[in-house]
């Protein structure tokens, strides 16, 4: 039985980063869940039913910190894995294994030169495709042309690249389709495709060590939507006392 930890109401099950490769689910989907996510889910309860019955793992320096001290039961051990961390270790991973990537999302360029970095960094058979920009939920056109693109490469893992909550609700919707597809393992991974590529840098480690990789996105990508997301990721402390 894979072990789990109670933590602002929710249930959190992608505890190691060792577990998570190991998983033999007929489809593992893996959530890396920040502040925002913790905070979010208070009032969309979509969005905690996803946390809390998929793998996820605790993302950001705070809600780590958080956890070590409350979460239950105490016993179990359990380690902070960020998406833009782990994605090196799952690309590694289907190196070993032969198995199939498939990058969906972000700009076409990007994602076109975060395909290019993987095939020569970890010598994978990689596809990916970058959809026109849509608000969700996403017109059946768009979702159609999307599975076609997947159906046509059958990948084993799939990275979904459509920022916070859309890619983590696109993946929830399309579940049964991508399970018949034989993907293996699909994780929503944010701007990680925009690291791997080189568009842009993560923040330094000690700012990482720190809690601060917010802070750095919003210097770097000086966006409302980012100020936003620092600004709501403090209610964390708060929701850490849910139940």
């Amino acid at each position: 039985m894979t072990d789990t930890v109670q933590f602002a109401g929710l249930t959190f099950r992608g505890l190691t980063s060792k577990a998570l490769l190991e998983q033999r689910e007929r489809m593992t989907v893996i959530v890396t869940v920040n502040a925002d996510f913790i905070v979010r889910a208070k009032h969309e309860r979509r969005l905690a039913g996803i946390i809390s019955n998929d793998y996820s793992t605790f993302d950001g320096q705070v809600p780590y910190w958080l956890a070590k001290v409350m979460a239950k039961p105490k016993k179990v051990e359990f380690e902070k894995i960020s998406g833009s961390d782990f994605a090196y270790e799952l690309l590694a991973h289907a190196a070993k294994y032969n198995k199939r990537v498939f990058f969906l999302g972000a700009s076409e360029r990007t994602n076109a030169k975060a395909c290019q970095v993987a095939k020569e960094k970890y010598g994978i058979e990689i596809d990916g495709y970058s959809p026109p920009l849509a608000e969700y939920p996403f017109p059946s056109e768009w979702e159609q042309d999307v599975l076609n693109r997947i159906r046509a490469f059958k990948p084993d893992y799939l990275f979904v690249a459509f920022g916070m909550l859309k890619q983590e609700y696109w993946i929830d919707d399309n579940r049964d389709a991508l399970q018949q597809l034989n993907v293996e393992i699909a994780i929503g991974c944010g701007g990680t495709l925009d690291f791997l590529s080189g568009r842009l840098q993560r923040a330094p480690v000690w700012m990482q060590k720190a809690g601060l990789e917010g802070v750095y996105r919003l210097l770097v990508e000086r966006k409302l939507f980012r100020l936003q997301r620092l600004l709501r990721s403090f209610l964390v402390f708060p929701a850490a006392l849910r139940k």
